[in-house]
């Protein structure tokens, strides 16, 4: 026994893969795309990391530098090679009351100990649990995040300087208008433009990064006055600096950040897992989710002590990757060095480039990331899974992705415990062994949804002085079930008849012979060639 459960820790912590490029072959033309794809999606990095640092009411060099350990960290250990990894709008919108009432510091130590409760989760194997996300949740997720997207770029048609922190991003401000908005639009329809056409013309350079090449030499050619990134805040800074956040290290300190660290630990290990599944489905890749924990967990950790807002997996930067042909680890590794290039040496030409570009890219990601069969298949799937759909998507939108995801998982719950509960029902007869005996067999799972269902299915005062219950077709759960068998027992045992179960599956059997409701200790046959009747023993839970 010892034996066994030190195996299966020892199988829980088996070496992960670490490989640069685990399935693919080294060439220059691999290398050349996943380079590529990492300055692609750096690129397009730079105005989100600045925008979440302002949301959370920090410098943007505290979004910029968590987007480069985050993703190079994550990238470096990560369970899915193509995830790409950063600072989000989904962490931002919490950390900003954090920021608010007691400053950076306390956020640094957040993110520290947020990270300790990933990797604890990654360690203790909870990434698994992923999949017990129904696929019409994945549906309504993916959904409401494309929308998240593109609302968060609308930010980019107001008058800078105007819009506010909210929601996922930045609300309110004015809107363009005139000649400014109709060049933005111009700009921004030609980005996606030069994005779908490239790929029928050659894919020696990834769409999106031509898109941003080709419009930003137009608007820096031609001397265009559009928003560019430079109009955001200045990029330019330098390495990383080790920084010990500076609070008091005690009780109370705890008690500050121990809530914030509990919710942004959870909201960026179910967009990450999430978005793993997702790059999964496109890459054929399977696995990798407590590694994945650990790796959000270990990159939080370190970026917490670098002067990093923390992150996690960023959907929309992860499918401009796979979009761009990215598939290994080395992808995300150049987007993070690029990165960090464009703090120490490339500020200056990354603020010339006009924020159009980057809008078309991620308008384009939002038409690759919306599942639109999911509008077809609604009136063909069954109406609570089209109403979980809409849901999540819902409130995605209006709220945030963790709570969506959680939402929706309790509302699919409900629905199968209930479509169970309703399934409960008995056939009766004769007994053929027991002459006089009246057979109840019982159809449907017995558990707490349908443990009601259940006791009301016997006819107590009508039934002869011996009752056999039949589990041939059901299973006992639970401990609702055990109760509804003890009460119904218990009703009979008042009435002066006797009560017998037949027929227990293997774990029918341990479950009663655990809570000692079982009088006999014998086993059915395997195969029902021998029944056992058990006799029920009352008075072990009570009635409450």
């Amino acid at each position: 026994m010892k034996r066994a459960l030190l195996a299966s820790f020892a199988k829980g912590f088996a070496m992960p893969d670490l490989r640069w490029m685990p399935d693919e072959g080294f060439t220059m033309g691999r290398l050349r795309i996943e380079l590529l794809s990492g300055l692609t999606v750096a690129l397009a990095l730079v105005p989100e990391a600045v925008a979440f640092a302002f949301v959370a009411g920090v410098h943007p060099l505290v979004g910029l530098y968590a987007a480069f350990l985050v993703g190079l960290i994550t990238a470096l250990i990560g369970g899915r090679p193509g995830m790409i990894s950063g600072a989000t709008g989904a962490l931002a919108v919490v950390m900003v009351a954090l920021v608010a009432q007691h400053g950076v510091e306390y956020l640094f130590a957040t993110v520290v100990l947020m990270g300790l409760l990933q990797i604890f989760a990654g360690v203790m194997q909870w990434g698994k649990f992923i999949r017990l996300v129904p696929h019409p949740v994945m549906l309504g997720f993916v959904n409401g995040l494309a929308i998240v997207i593109f609302l968060a770029q609308l930010t980019q048609f107001k008058v800078p300087g105007t819009a506010e922190s909210n929601g996922h991003g930045m609300g309110g401000g004015e809107w363009l208008t005139g000649w400014p908005l109709v060049v933005m639009l111009g700009l921004v329809a030609l980005t996606m433009a030069i994005i779908w056409v490239m790929p029928r013309i050659t894919k020696v350079i990834p769409a999106p990064l031509a898109g941003i090449g080709v419009v930003a030499a137009l608007v820096i050619a031609f001397g265009i006055d559009v928003p560019r990134v430079g109009d955001m805040a200045s990029i330019q800074g330098g390495l990383p600096p080790f920084h010990i956040p500076m609070v008091p290290l005690n009780w109370e300190t705890l008690q500050i950040i121990l809530p914030y660290a509990v919710i942004l630990a959870a909201i960026g290990l179910i967009e990450s897992l999430l978005t793993l599944n997702l790059v999964g489905e496109i890459t054929g890749k399977r696995g990798g989710a407590s590694q994945e924990c650990v790796a959000q967990g270990v990159a939080n950790t370190v970026t917490g002590f670098f002067g990093g807002m923390g992150g996690c997996a960023m959907i929309g930067q992860s499918m401009i990757n796979v979009k761009s042909g990215g598939r290994t680890r080395i992808a995300g590794i150049a987007a993070a060095l690029f990165l960090l290039i464009f703090i120490l040496f490339a500020a200056p030409v990354i603020e010339l480039i006009p924020l159009a570009a980057l809008v078309g890219v991620m308008f384009m990601v939002v038409i690759g990331t919306f599942a639109w069969n999911s509008l077809t298949i609604l009136r063909k799937v069954p109406k609570m899974d089209a109403f979980v759909i809409l849901l999540v998507t819902a409130v995605t939108v209006y709220e945030d992705l963790a709570v969506a995801v959680v939402v929706g998982v309790i509302v699919s719950a409900l629905a199968y415990s209930w479509n169970n509960a309703r399934r409960i029902h008995a056939r009766t007869r004769e007994s053929i062994t027991d002459k006089g005996a009246k057979v109840y067999e019982i159809q449907g799972p017995l558990f707490f949804g349908s443990s009601d269902g259940f006791i009301e299915l016997f006819d107590i005062a009508g039934d002869p002085d011996t009752v056999i219950i039949d589990f041939a077709e059901s299973r006992v759960v639970d401990q609702s079930a055990l109760q509804a068998i003890e009460a119904v027992a218990a009703k009979y045992e008042a009435a002066g008849k006797i009560i017998k179960l037949r027929h227990l599956s293997r774990d029918c059997h341990s479950l009663l012979t655990k809570a000692g409701h079982l009088m006999v200790d014998s086993d059915d046959d395997p195969d029902y060639e021998l029944a056992v009747d058990y006799h029920v023993r009352t008075g072990i839970l009570g009635g409450h």
